[in-house]
């Protein structure tokens, strides 16, 4: 899991344990597999199966999550209120509970797309802010223009 997907799971509330970590959900459970079913009728009507079929195994993207409510309440819950997460990567992270050392820094700007040079250098951190939000945007969440800009 790369940085960017953490600060999205802290974000959007999908933190994903990883293969092997992941609780068991007994069958026929909500987010379990299902139930089995009864045997269907050979004159069933093709393509309605598909309507009983269960869910991809891919979680759904969350859309309209309002990136700046939710940013706001950690930093309400943990009691960080002087975290400048709003326009500082390396606030934001700490806020997220995220390592935010330069490595890791280094690590986001390339998953990103940075073709500075990684040296933690203000223009380093602010384009990776930007970034950050802009891509938060285009996975579903609304940002303020004053995150972005």
């Amino acid at each position: 899991m790369g940085i960017f997907d953490k600060i999205k799971g802290a974000i959007f509330g999908h933190k994903d344990p990883g293969p092997g970590n992941r609780p068991t959900i007994p069958a026929g459970m909500a987010g379990g597999p299902p139930a089995t079913a009864p045997a269907q009728p050979q004159g069933q009507q093709a393509g309605s199966a598909t309507a009983t079929q269960p869910p991809s195994a891919t979680p759904q993207q969350p859309t309209d999550v309002d990136v700046e409510q939710v940013l706001s309440d950690i930093s309400t819950q943990r009691g960080n209120p002087d975290l400048n997460y709003k326009s500082s990567i390396v606030d934001l992270m700490k806020l997220l509970g995220i390592d935010s050392s330069l490595e890791n820094r280094k690590e986001l700007a390339q998953e990103l797309g940075y073709t500075g040079e990684l040296d933690g250098s203000a223009e380093m951190n602010i384009w990776l802010h930007k970034a950050v939000m802009k891509q938060l945007a285009a996975n579903g969440g609304r940002v303020p223009a004053s995150f972005i800009d």
